[in-house]
């Protein structure tokens, strides 16, 4: 197949296309960019790459370039953001152009946008994998792996870690002329207004980093965030929880306390979303003294595990809790520390799918809806140098853990 890299000279597309440079099934790479320069140097440091690989200037707010980038393709991987702004258009020039499609889309507004598209996806023939990043992606599948091992899944949550704002940096929080990132401006808007997640099996909107208290398995317990993101909102459609669905920061009362200042601010329209990104890296020095002094109002993240999904429910008749969790072996401890290979390195094994024909089902679809989880996690564990699976599960019944 013939692949188009949209954004490919970004920190995450590269780590897309060097994992793809090494996987079966395609003929050749097109690392697509605004800025061709960037792209010709991804190029240049790929040329040893056993897969044929040319730079292209596309630049997606241009239709036509659009268009003909996507003819030239049989699949394209779209890791240009923010998705509130990119995630529809492109997806609707995939299909326009009938061009299987995967992208990081962590919105969960523009996630239920794709997901409306899957008749029209059907029709084309054209099968899109939306989410297929660290979080969601990984977590998603995760939270099915977790769920698989019930009968009936009654709450369903997934989390990821927070670093605190002294520790943040790089393409994380600082984009290009030392201004937010379109990362860091996204995670802001997805702490302040409303978010979507699901309590009593339906979606409801509230606001976001309220606590959360989870019991795990392994007598692990402490309490987690709320953040707005896709995991809810598809979680809701494939798992189908009759209770609770949320993704959850982990973080320590500190960076809560901190993030929670901000969303205040954000909500009385003292800062936006961009004012507020810039305050992840350099912190004023009230606000931290204002955090410091109400961290204590807040609830450890105790025990838990950084990046984790589980599953409430019941198995034969009985209450069970169900934890998926990332292995701890080697190469695979600091797997969410680096956010580039965390989210472009999953995109690529997905991909890998389609291009087989594993995962390549017409429609739009949520990774936990199409993607194999057991070869994934097979195939993650192998390029992060852990051999086999890299998911631990583990499951106990609830009356077997201890109340906190």
């Amino acid at each position: 197949m013939r692949v188009l890299a949209l954004g490919g000279a970004g920190a995450m597309g590269v780590a897309a296309v060097r994992t793809a440079t090494l996987l079966p099934g395609i003929d050749e790479i097109v690392i697509a960019d605004r800025d061709l320069a960037a792209a010709q140097r991804v190029k240049a440091q790929l040329a040893t790459s056993p897969i044929p690989v040319r730079a292209l200037r596309v630049d997606v707010e241009d239709p036509g370039e659009l268009r003909c980038a996507l003819d030239e393709s049989d699949l394209v991987l779209n890791t240009v953001g923010p998705y509130y702004r990119f995630g529809v258009p492109v997806l609707l020039a995939a299909i326009a152009a009938r061009t299987h499609y995967l992208d990081l889309c962590d919105d969960w507004e523009p996630t239920l946008e794709m997901l409306a598209l899957n008749e029209a996806a059907r029709e084309a023939g054209v099968c899109a994998v939306i989410g297929m990043g660290a979080s969601p992606g990984v977590s998603n599948l995760l939270a099915m792996a977790a769920a698989r091992r019930l009968d009936r899944v009654d709450d369903v949550y997934t989390a990821w870690p927070v670093d605190v704002p002294a520790e943040a940096g790089g393409d994380e929080v600082l984009g290009i002329h030392g201004r937010p990132s379109a990362a860091a401006i996204h995670w802001m808007q997805q702490i302040s207004g409303t978010i979507a997640l699901v309590e009593g099996g339906r979606i409801m909107h509230r606001e976001p980093v309220r606590p959360v208290t989870l019991a795990l398995p392994g007598n692990r317990c402490g309490t987690g965030y709320t953040v707005g993101h896709p995991e809810p909102v598809t979680l809701h459609r494939t798992i189908r929880p009759t209770g609770a669905a949320a993704c959850l920061m982990i973080a320590t009362p500190g960076m809560v306390a901190f993030l929670d200042g901000l969303r205040r601010d954000i909500d009385r329209g003292r800062l936006d979303a961009a004012g507020a990104a810039r305050q992840l890296l350099k912190p004023g020095l009230l606000r931290g003294i204002r955090s410091a002094i109400t961290a204590g109002e807040y609830a450890s993240h105790g025990t838990l595990p950084p990046f984790f999904a589980v599953a409430y429910g019941v198995r034969d008749g009985r209450r069970q809790v169900v934890l998926a969790r990332l292995s701890d072996g080697p190469g695979l401890g600091g797997f969410t520390d680096d956010m580039a290979g965390a989210t472009g390195i999953p995109l690529a094994l997905a991909m890998s799918q389609v291009i087989d024909g594993t995962a390549r089902r017409p429609g739009v679809h949520p990774p936990e809806a199409t993607i194999d989880a057991d070869r994934f996690f097979a195939e993650l564990g192998g390029w992060l140098g852990h051999p086999g699976s890299c998911v631990e599960i583990e499951q106990d019944s609830l009356a077997e853990i201890p109340a906190h």
